[in-house]
């Protein structure tokens, strides 16, 4: 079970694939909210659910699918 506590800000997100998605702002709830300063995340803040982390190796949260399936169903922050 990954803890919140280990998820800290400006550790890496990478997908299943090894591709990175963002970059960790800060947790919110049962989300992750990514930095909006990273041309991956189009310079807007995203929401991931936690349930989308697999593991946390090497300051990078890893998570349990690819870059592409995340950012297709990462939430924009309003």
């Amino acid at each position: 079970m990954i803890q919140t506590s280990q998820i800290r800000e400006h550790m890496d997100v990478e997908g299943s694939d090894g591709k990175h998605v963002g970059r960790v702002d800060k947790v919110l709830g049962d989300e992750i909210e990514l930095t909006k300063l990273d041309t991956q995340s189009g310079l807007k803040h995203h929401m991931i659910p936690l349930s989308w982390v697999d593991s946390i190796e090497d300051d990078t949260v890893r998570l349990n699918l690819t870059r592409e399936a995340a950012k297709a169903s990462w939430r924009e922050k309003h």
